[in-house]
């Protein structure tokens, strides 16, 4: 079933479509891994996986190289900022603002009422 799960998330991620949000509902809800553990084998299970998804994407012209340079520096940041963040965050707090991300995302993805989406597919 890892196995499974990692081809998913990998399939997810590199398609930019939030792969890590099963990887970490994999690992809090079904192996007992800590949030602040399963965030951080997230993050380096993406590393090998944007780097690949990046060299493809590039090849086929899918980066606004312009929109990455103004991103970057706030990106960079911004992890800096939240890693050391997490380092003072509960388990129980963590888990909380995951879950309230997600849910937040999934409200807004639910009522944006993107018809021009579901038209395209």
């Amino acid at each position: 079933m890892n196995i499974l799960i990692g081809f998913l998330t990998g399939v997810l991620a590199s398609m930019g479509l939030g792969g890590g949000f099963i990887l970490v509902v994999w690992l809090t809800m079904f192996t007992g891994a800590e949030q602040r553990a399963a965030q951080g084998v997230n993050l380096l299970f993406f590393l090998p996986i944007a780097l690949i998804s990046l060299i493809i994407h590039l090849k086929n012209g899918l980066v606004n190289k312009s929109l990455v340079k103004k991103l970057a520096l706030g990106g960079i940041a911004g992890a800096v900022t939240g890693t050391f963040a997490a380092q003072h965050m509960s388990n129980d707090f963590l888990r909380t603002l995951f879950a309230l991300f997600l849910l937040g995302f999934g409200l807004r993805e639910l009522f944006s009422g993107s018809e021009k989406a579901l038209s395209d597919v």
